[in-house]
């Protein structure tokens, strides 16, 4: 087979090609080809890789596709960006050949996709390298020298997305690890701050905005804080089980904007009702659609900007969508002026209360649903918002804390306040 084989954790589902280009030639294809396997189709819990990549009701001939949703789903599992320019070149890859990095780069993605390609040697048994605290200090302070992601002079550990991150798998006793091999994958992401000016303190925004989700009942990836000495974020992934005897398990978990079929590029367009619309694929409505409006309150309340599609994933199996938990939660830059009419990720306003009564016509939510669930959200955060400062205060520096902290309170007594207008 002239492609690469599509595995979703142990199951082989199909195979992927580049489309337009002469057989035996994968540079730079502007398209793929994505076909599922009859073997995979004909199993009573089969499932597709997405909504946006249906299975046909049968494999075979006439089953292979070369819709756009498929280099769009794809393209999502790998580095955007100046981080996208840099991997590839470090790969001797052109910034457009998704196929080849892919060909290069996919045992260990997003989700349970596992990519398989022919030729290339695999590991015989699982392969483990340790990464040092002061390696990775190194590491960050010189990443205008080399990609972050190149590591021993091959690319490891890198995944989607324009920040700089790495996959790892972490030891009981705490070692980080990058691996590789039958059965092993990362457990954890490591994320730095970005190396935009100004951008230092995320690694602290972020861990104390997503413990602030979790202290109020959302259901968010457990995060830690580490110094080496920079600060990093430690993020468990949530597509990851690790079993006892310290094989893991992939779990196939999809961002929102591979559910709709859309390009990296295009994510900045997508809107809150299309986030909702795929509430469709889930087989408990209800609960992933309360899920689904605290996780959009929440990033109101501290100030994030946009739709958020790029953050939000959902669990796919044999029973469609389920949200998955929330990750990515930071303070961000929007005003308080108020906006309405455009829920997409160009709308970096906050809510006031008619753009909530919009929200709600357009995503088919009782408007009373979402007086009661915003002021019920902005008790908890005013009354916990405090108690995670102060926990953190070892933790994080002071005025980032108190800064993030202002903010967010202000912006949940301004919500409390418009709540009861939202249904009038």
């Amino acid at each position: 087979m002239n492609g690469l084989e599509v595995w979703l954790d142990e199951h082989e589902v199909g195979w992927l090609r580049a489309a337009d280009a002469p057989l035996g030639q994968t540079e730079s294809p502007r398209r793929l080809s994505l076909a599922y396997l009859e073997r995979w189709t004909s199993e009573v819990l089969a499932f597709p890789l997405a909504p946006s990549l249906p299975m046909p009701p049968r494999g075979g001939p006439g089953s292979e596709s070369t819709a756009d949703a498929v280099l769009a789903f794809f393209d999502h599992l790998l580095p955007a960006g100046d981080a996208r320019s840099r991997t590839f070149a470090a790969l001797g890859l052109s910034a457009d050949d998704c196929f080849g990095a892919m060909r290069l780069m996919g045992r260990d993605l997003a989700g349970a996709v596992r990519l398989i390609a022919d030729g290339l040697q695999r590991p015989a048994g699982p392969v483990q390298r340790a990464i040092a605290r002061d390696e990775l200090s190194e590491r960050l302070r010189h990443r205008d020298e080399l990609p972050f992601a190149v590591w021993d002079g091959q690319v490891r550990g890198a995944l989607g997305g324009e920040r700089d991150k790495l996959a790892v798998y972490v030891e009981r006793d705490g070692g980080w690890h990058f691996v590789d091999g039958p059965q092993m994958a990362s457990t954890h992401v490591l994320k730095p701050a970005p190396e935009a000016q100004g951008s230092g303190d995320q690694p602290f925004n972020e861990f104390f905005c997503m413990r602030l989700a979790a202290r109020v009942g959302l259901d968010v990836a457990p995060v830690q804080l580490h110094r080496v000495p920079e600060p990093v974020l430690l993020v468990e992934r949530f597509d990851r089980q690790r079993l006892e005897d310290g094989r893991v398990r992939r779990l196939h978990a999809i961002s929102a904007c591979q559910a709709l079929g859309v390009p990296p590029a295009d994510r900045d367009g997508v809107s809150l009702a299309q986030l909702f619309s795929l509430l469709a694929h889930s087989p408990t409505p209800l609960v992933d659609s309360r899920a689904l409006l605290r996780w959009t309150m929440f990033r109101q309340l501290i100030g994030s900007d946009g739709s958020g599609a790029k953050d939000l994933s959902f669990f796919v199996d044999h029973g469609g969508l389920r949200v998955a938990p929330a990750h990515g939660f930071a303070c961000g830059t929007h005003d308080a002026r108020g906006a309405h009419g455009d829920h997409g990720a160009h709308n970096a306003r906050a809510f006031d209360a008619q753009a909530w009564a919009d929200f709600a016509r357009d995503c088919d939510i009782a408007p009373r649903s979402i007086t009661l669930e915003l002021k019920r959200l902005c008790e908890l955060v005013r009354a916990q918002a405090e108690v995670v400062a102060e926990e953190l205060a070892v933790e994080a520096p002071r005025p980032v804390i108190e800064g993030l902290l202002g903010r967010i309170l202000g912006e949940s007594d301004r919500q409390a306040a418009l709540a009861s207008d939202i249904a009038r």
